[in-house]
């Protein structure tokens, strides 16, 4: 290994290269069909997609995709050092990058690095064509499963390219065989490669990894706190039990919750049930208890300390879950609060690491550590431990969402953080799932495991963040009897299996998939048209998308139905789909924070029904009326005025697919047997002068369309109604004393600007 060869090739710098002749062979078998190639963290699998893209580069364009901005930095860094090509022809897209300034660049690039969303946001609004890529690479090919990006655009890469080639690469595919061949379906993939850190070509690069895994005893007091805590479980169980909805009372696994969950959910769709509403609160409740207890038993008092304080203030929260307040009035719950408090906050779990990363510190100054948690909290409290160590210099490395008190990393900070780790300025990493993939951290001394994980693939991605460059080791901490050791054996368990799974898959994948129409795989009513379904005069049904829905993946779902996207600004409504018909869509949880926090739902609702003749609201998903603490019938009430005062039709679509496929048939109905095509009209119309001052005397406290209509009846002007007395308003139908005093306050009171 000192005497190091490099490859030599016209696109390749001199001397950047490493020759391998297990990457060499394995981008040989890669350039002869698209592959799915397998291979262990730190082992190269950039360079393997490197040497693909020399090859198809004469060809055209040729893209890697990866699923975070880091990770695309990252690529896009090395692949501007390695390749003997201007470095603007290597372009980076994010979501930060203008959409007009990456059409621009996109026809001047050889080599694209993106991150997926974006790539699929510009097709879906027709931005950019896949027709002379010669190869997509698609790194951490393990995510292309349900509706994650890589789906849509290996579809569409195979539907457009010319001369399609797809490179897979991943480091842990996962132990299941359908999963596996879901990820090689998804990319039209024919061809898996495997190569282990026991094979011949690659053992000469291979370093040993010590892995050691140390128990921790559960202390005392945390056991008591369980204790009050399955109390509560048990009470939920027993009531679960008593209502039917399980066989017996012993305490669930998660995947048994969430199967139940799912049943429950698929029940209530289709008989509303006051024993189903029941049920599913309490599952909700349970979940919340389940994940107390072993917050308590895998990660100590402080980390149950913001746990509690968090879901106290949901509990008082306005948009809070029902489950959430029960849970906190419970007598056994308080008990564990005021239990909680006199307890001692130290973590054994603390301690040990604290020694580890010391040990390591002091025995060899440069290192770099890295300490896995599962919680964002844990990795507040292991890096405040951490500052107390000499020697030492840690740092939090955690996601972008932000939550109660926990501020998350934007990208930026991410790659800033990543930096001054390489650069020594940090030596230790404490780090949530966000460290697991692919980026390129320094060569890794020691890997903690605050707590194990039950996923083989996050598993493997964590060890494989020591080992790269010289030896390294991996310590595993276990919470004696709690979930740790479940988890732990569960993982090593799946691991093994991958290994038998991928040793003995066949490695000729016919992709059934190449055989199937976008739609094929969808079995419903819209698979089986009516012999009588007039045809489309005009090509293919056209649906007006607005730019805000492309997060969703209902315009995706349209286009898999072979609708005609058009992704525009609309001012009014989510979809368009003839001159008459406009639809809102509002998922469940939208809907009820429109009524929480005060948006102006009615106001949509209006500028929807003067815009179109046949206006439609379409709501969407589960939980209407279990979601948040708003009574039954104040959501009842808004879905009346709705329907009766505004005369647009509420339709319920179960999710974003059903969404698309009820959008869908409107949009046939509405295209079909000659009917006009589309021009957008779509603007928020000029209010009559009677739909003005409705408006003007609507937008008061306490007043809906209704009351405004009966105080204009009554007054006769705008004027009349603001200059009332508190006695005359109250004279107008559906006007009480609370209405007649807000209106006046609004009205008499000083502005206090």
């Amino acid at each position: 290994m000192s005497d190091v060869q490099y490859i030599n090739h016209p696109i390749l710098k001199p001397d950047t290269v490493e020759q391998r002749l297990y990457q060499l062979s394995l981008a040989g078998e890669a350039l002869k069909k698209s592959t799915l190639i397998v291979l262990p963290t730190g082992l190269g699998k950039t360079v393997v997609a490197l040497l693909v893209m020399v090859a198809r580069l004469p060809k055209g364009k040729v893209m890697i995709l990866s699923p975070t901005k880091p990770l695309v930095e990252q690529h896009a860094a090395f692949f501007r050092n390695t390749l003997n090509i201007p470095p603007e022809e290597v372009v980076l897209f994010t979501g930060g990058t203008p959409p007009g300034k990456r059409a621009l660049m996109w026809e001047k690039a050889k080599v694209i690095v993106s991150t997926p969303q974006v790539i699929e946001n510009d097709l879906l609004a027709k931005k950019v064509s896949l027709e002379d890529v010669s190869c997509i690479i698609f790194d951490e090919a393990h995510r292309a499963t349900g509706d994650y990006s890589y789906v849509y655009i290996g579809e569409k890469y195979a539907l457009q390219s010319k001369e399609p080639l797809v490179l897979g690469i991943t480091a842990s595919p996962g132990s299941d065989p359908s999963k596996i061949q879901e990820v090689c379906a998804a990319l039209h993939i024919h061809a898996v490669e495997i190569r282990t850190d026991s094979d011949p070509d690659v053992r000469p690069y291979v370093f040993e990894k010590d892995i050691d895994w140390r128990y921790v005893t559960i202390p005392v007091e945390i056991k008591a706190l369980g204790q009050l805590m399955d109390k509560v479980l048990a009470d939920r169980l027993n009531k679960l039990y008593d209502l039917g909805l399980i066989p017996s009372s012993k305490r669930l696994s998660k995947r048994e919750m969430l199967d139940l969950q799912a049943r429950l959910q698929s029940k209530l769709r289709s008989f509303p049930d006051q024993k189903l509403y029941q049920g599913i609160s309490l599952l909700a409740e349970i979940f919340k208890v389940s994940h107390a207890i072993e917050i308590a038993e895998t990660q100590g008092v402080s980390a149950l300390e913001k746990y509690f304080e968090r879901l106290q203030n949901e509990a008082l929260s306005k948009s809070g879950s029902k489950a959430a307040k029960r849970l906190m009035d419970d007598l056994n719950m308080r008990q564990a609060v005021h239990h909680l408090a006199g307890c001692d906050g130290n973590n054994p779990k603390l301690g040990i690491v604290k020694e580890l990363v010391e040990k390591q510190v002091a025995a060899a100054p440069h290192s770099r550590v890295i300490v896995f948690t599962n919680y964002r909290d844990t990795a507040e409290l292991v890096t405040s431990a951490l500052k107390e160590v000499p020697g030492v210099k840690p740092v939090r490395f955690v996601g972008q969402a932000s939550k109660y008190k926990d501020a998350g990393l934007t990208q930026k900070q991410q790659v800033e953080i990543l930096h001054k780790f390489r650069e020594g300025e940090y030596n230790t990493l404490v780090a949530t799932s966000v460290a697991e993939e692919g980026l390129d951290i320094p060569a890794t001394d020691l890997v903690v495991f605050f707590e194990p994980i039950p996923s083989e693939i996050r598993s493997i991605q964590r060890k494989g963040r020591t080992g790269r460059k010289h030896a390294g080791r991996v310590v595993i901490l276990m919470a004696k009897g709690s979930k740790d050791e479940a988890y732990h054996w569960s993982s090593n368990r799946r691991e093994r299996t991958m290994q038998n799974t991928m040793k003995n898959m066949n490695f000729e994948i016919e992709s059934k998939a190449e055989e199937k129409t976008p739609t094929e795989a969808q079995k419903n009513l819209l698979d089986f048209p009516s012999k009588t379904e007039p045809e489309l005069k005009n090509g293919k049904i056209k649906v007006f998308v607005d730019q805000r829905e492309i997060r969703s993946n209902v315009a995706r779902s349209l286009e898999k139905l072979g609708m005609d996207i058009e992704l525009r600004t609309l001012e009014v409504g989510d979809y368009v789909v003839s001159d008459r018909v406009g639809i809102e869509r509002k998922t469940v949880d939208d809907f009820l924070s429109t009524l929480m926090d005060g948006r102006d739902l009615f106001g949509q609702i209006s500028d929807l029904r003067r815009t179109f003749d046949r206006p439609l609201l379409i709501i969407e998903g589960e939980g209407l009326y279990t979601a948040r603490q708003i009574h039954a019938n104040s959501i009842r009430g808004v879905l009346s005025s709705i329907a009766v005062d505004f005369g647009v039709p509420i339709i319920f679509s179960r999710d974003e697919e059903d969404t698309a496929a009820l959008i869908s048939i409107i949009a046939k109905r509405e295209q079909t047997d000659g009917k006009k095509d589309i021009s957008l009209h779509g603007k928020k119309t000029s209010l009559t002068l009677k739909e003005q001052q409705e408006y003007v005397i609507s937008s008061l406290p306490e007043i809906g369309p209704a009351v405004a209509r009966n105080l204009l009846l009554h007054f006769g002007s705008v004027e009349q109604v603001m200059s009332a007395s508190r006695e005359e308003l109250m004279e107008v139908g559906l006007v009480g004393p609370k209405t007649a005093d807000r209106i006046r306050e609004v009205v008499n009171g000083a502005y206090k600007g």
